[in-house]
Formats: structure tokens, sequence, C-alpha cells
């Protein structure tokens, strides 16, 4: 089998951003890959907090200037990178002025969350699936981490199934405790649509809340995983639904590196 191709989707990895255990996770996970022969690409948002020049961060012109539609408007793209210190990797960013360059993520310096995070996400998924296909690079693997990249699993079977590009592309979805009470305007299923894409589509989704970013996740990838410790309702949420998709549960490892050996497996029997 010639190496697999494995694209990483977060909201934040170290050392660049760290706010929960995603970001440890999205640090050692794609290095582990990589180190076992695989093809790795990275790609998060580019959030205020991250610093560009201490990182150094340079934009990709001939990646940005797409433009995403979100509901009615359409926002530029702007995809910048940079390499993990000491690894052979590099880290997209996909960025937009009105989205990202606030000085916090997904709350304000009040703690409110902020009312747009689902324009934000949809435009950070909408944004990685392009970026992916300026590149011309064709994933056997999207493992996409927490409810901000949820969306990815159902716009590949859907608006995208018939690029070539996506054609035997699986989605692996992992779930984190990182849930929020804010519930989103009832504008938030008209925004989500694209081509091929209406109400039945999006019916996991109807809550319009942190659950509904789970259940159509969990609903359009092909494998869901735990990405660590969840909370006994979220747990539960899960069983639930994998009990009727038959989905595979993981990963309750006892150390970082069994972890990364079960997800070699999974990776390596799901592009088959």
């Amino acid at each position: 089998m010639s190496k697999l191709r494995i694209l990483y989707v977060a909201s934040e990895i170290n050392p660049f951003l760290q706010t929960s255990e995603v970001a440890n996770f999205l640090r050692s996970l794609p290095q582990a890959m990589q180190e076992r022969g695989m093809e790795i690409r990275i790609l998060v948002p580019k959030f205020g907090l991250i610093n560009e020049r201490k990182n150094r961060l340079h934009e990709v012109v001939r990646l940005s200037g797409i433009n995403i539609a979100v509901g009615e408007e359409e926002k530029p793209l702007v995809i910048k990178v940079a390499s993990i210190p000491n690894a052979k990797l590099q880290v997209y960013f996909i960025d937009n002025e009105d989205y990202f360059q606030r000085k916090h993520v997904f709350h304000d310096k009040q703690q409110k969350f902020y009312e747009d995070n689902d324009e934000r996400a949809i435009f950070f998924c909408k944004g990685v699936i392009e970026t992916v296909k300026k590149l011309g690079w064709a994933p056997d693997i999207v493992h996409c981490n927490d409810w901000m990249t949820s969306l990815i699993p159902m716009y590949l079977k859907t608006t995208y199934k018939s690029e070539p590009l996506f054609k035997d592309t699986k989605s692996v979805f992992a779930i984190y405790n990182n849930g929020f009470s804010h519930t989103f305007g009832d504008d938030l299923l008209n925004k989500v649509k694209m081509v091929d894409i209406d109400d039945a589509i999006l019916a996991p989704l109807k809550s319009k809340d942190f659950t509904g970013f789970i259940k159509i996740g969990m609903e359009y990838a092909d494998l869901v995983v735990k990405g660590g410790v969840v909370s006994a309702e979220l747990n539960q949420l899960i069983e639930d639904f994998s009990k009727d998709k038959k989905f595979d549960i993981s990963i309750e490892a006892e150390s970082e590196a069994q972890a990364h050996e079960e997800l070699f497996d999974i990776y390596t029997n799901l592009a088959g």
C-alpha cells in the first residue's frame, strides 16, 4: 500500500494555541503518524491570539483569494502557514479578518459566547475543503476534531462527493468535552446549506446547539472516536447514537503510544 494521506483538522494545536486537550492531541498524533510513514497535512483557524511574528506565519498567496459563502454573504479566505518547531510538520491556518482577528477564541473578554461562532465554524469547514482542493492533495482520511469541525464529514458526503480528490476519502470525527450552552439562531440551517444539502440532511443539527453539531458530525463521519474523557451526558449521547449507526467508539488507551497504535490500525482499516 502506498503511504496514507491524512488530513488533521481542529480548532487549535500546540505550540501556536492551547485552550484544551485538543491542542496536545494535534501536536503529538500527526507527528506519530508521519513517523509511521504517513503523509500529513494540518489545518486550524488563525485565531487572533496566535502571534504571527513570533510563530513565523506567512501568507500562502497561491492558496488565498477564494471567497467562502456563509448564508447570503461571501467572505475572503486567507491561508497562512508555519512550521512546528523541532518537527518536520507544517500547519496551514484558515484566516479571515471578520471571523478570526479577535484576541479571544470562542468567548469575548466578558466570557460571553460569540453569537457568530456558527458562522466561524461554517467558514472554517468550507475553507478547509477548498484549501485542500487548491493544494490538489487527495486525503485518504480526514480526521476532524471537536465540534468546530463537525460539518466537514457532511460536506464531504454531499456537495463535495463528486470531487475526484475526495471520491475515496473517509472521515473520522473525534468528540471532546468542550461543550457550550449557547443556542444559535433560526437561520443556522440556511447558513450551513450548500448544493445538494436540504433540511432532511441537516436534521441532526436542528437543535442549533452543541449537541446538534456533535450529532451531525456523528451522522456523516465514517468513524466516531472519543478524543478523551467526556461527560456522562455526552458519553450517553455517543453511545445511544452508536447503537443505531454501529459506529466504533474508541479510544480508551492506557498510554499515548497505545492510542497512536490503535489509530494507526483504524486509519489503515478505513482506507481499506
